[in-house]
């Protein structure tokens, strides 16, 4: 969130970031600062009006106990004008302050200077690819995952539509083994990294989705729980940041770094259609999400930190990816810079895939928000003990989302007979198995028409 007094003293600052990103004709910034100038003549005129009554309930004490009943009269009845009008202008006051919060929260953060320009997602600008000088051989055909996953019996997306709705699966077997397999792998990881295990509640109040800033403009993206102040958590972002909401932090507690494993919810399963077919875009999806609270000077080193954090993952697993840097008209309203993991998936030959074909998935986005969130949810921290407190920086990322993980590892490591090779650094939490070759599927669906009775 920017301040009042920030687009304020700035405006000029916050047109050129609105431009930028392409919002001109999304945010009105003239009418916010015609608010706060109305908001600011009120608040001036409500402090003369309250100073001239104090004078006058002054003089009224005087004038009573000098004998002067007329004058003390004209005094009373110019207070009771004076309250009237108070009153008047205190309403006034508080109706634009509400309207001047409202309008902040819709105003996206400033961005950093090397974010490069751009209208979409086409203007990304790729930083570098990872792990294409040594692929593995694959089959001649890759069977993209939908296909595989249901061959194999470990990815069950008509059942999981039959019992809770489309954008849901059931992951069995071999399957479920290996997403946990994957969770305690990335835990692991990052616990080498310093990071502290949080595991936060699931359901967040409406505060906290504000804090981080889902609310007010992704609403529509989540899932509300009827008559309750309460949200399925979309991202780890949003419990662990605002486990700190309105505390103040010490000097020596920064960086202060958090990994928490929690499934995540949303409502937005995008377009249907074999882009989306499977487990790419679904509604429920398990992640491990790497939160950052730094001093400000310090922000964009660990920001560096953060990006090589997340892709040790993806190192580690010899999956390819590629880095891309998130253009001004891509980037979330939260961020002042974006980085974007995208992993390599070889089963579907889409026209974003490198010559090697397939397509890209995004599993991370490493994100700076500055002091955008802690402004909002109330994160400061207190350089020294006699010092004001300030402000500190938030950062997170995926490290990373699971599902295209998954993904990837049935689409790079299967092999030309249908099975799939599992990565050398998860088979310790798989019980050292190497290879997933299916199971025996259950009920008549399993069988062939000549099978059945």
């Amino acid at each position: 969130m920017l301040s009042r007094q920030f687009v304020r003293d700035n405006a000029d600052v916050v047109r050129e970031t609105l431009e930028r990103r392409g919002m001109t004709d999304e945010i009105d910034l003239d009418r916010i600062l015609t608010i706060d100038t109305e908001w600011r003549e009120h608040k001036a005129r409500g402090d003369e009006l309250r100073h001239e009554r104090n004078e006058v309930s002054e003089r009224i004490g005087t004038l009573k106990r000098e004998g002067e009943d007329e004058a003390a009269q004209e005094a009373i009845d110019r207070s009771q004008e004076l309250k009237a009008e108070l009153e008047t202008v205190e309403t006034r006051a508080d109706e634009l302050e509400a309207e001047l919060e409202t309008a902040l929260l819709e105003l996206p953060q400033i961005l950093h200077e090397s974010v490069p320009p751009g209208t979409d997602e086409s203007d990304n600008v790729q930083i570098r690819r990872e792990g294409f000088d040594t692929t593995r051989p694959l089959p001649e055909t890759v069977v993209p995952h939908y296909e595989l996953g249901e061959q194999l019996g470990i990815i069950d997306e008509a059942r999981g539509a039959k019992t809770t709705g489309g954008g849901f699966y059931f992951l069995v077997g071999a399957g479920a083994q290996l997403e946990h397999a994957l969770v305690q792998f990335m835990l692991d990881v990052h616990r080498e990294q310093g990071y502290v295990d949080v595991f936060p509640p699931i359901p967040v109040n409406s505060q906290s989705m504000t804090g981080t800033g889902q609310l007010p403009k992704f609403a529509e993206d989540a899932y509300k729980i009827e008559d309750e102040d309460l949200w399925l958590c979309p991202t780890a972002e949003v419990p662990v940041t605002n486990m700190y909401a309105d505390d103040i932090l010490l000097r020596d507690d920064l960086p202060l770094k958090h990994q928490a494993y929690t499934p995540n919810f949303r409502r937005e399963a995008g377009e249907h259609g074999t882009e989306t077919r499977g487990i790419v875009r679904v509604h429920q999806f398990n992640k491990v999400e790497l939160v950052n609270f730094v001093e400000p000077d310090r922000s964009y080193e660990r920001f560096d930190g953060l990006l090589a954090e997340a892709e040790a993952v993806l190192r580690t697993l010899g999956l390819p990816y590629r880095i891309l840097e998130i253009c001004a008209g891509d980037i979330g309203d939260k961020q002042a810079k974006q980085v974007d993991i995208e992993v390599w998936a070889p089963g579907d030959d889409m026209a974003d895939g490198p010559e090697e074909g397939g397509r890209w998935l995004e599993v991370s986005s490493v994100s700076n928000f500055e002091e955008y969130q802690a402004r909002r949810a109330g994160l400061r921290y207190r350089p020294e003990r006699h010092e004001s407190a300030e402000y500190l920086h938030t950062l997170n990322a995926s490290g990373l989302a699971l599902p295209r993980v998954m993904v990837a590892i049935l689409e790079y490591y299967q092999n030309d007979d249908g099975t799939v090779t599992v990565p050398d650094a998860l088979r310790p939490y798989l019980n050292g198995m190497d290879r997933i070759e299916g199971r025996t599927q259950v009920g008549e669906s399993a069988l062939g028409d000549g099978d059945r009775p």
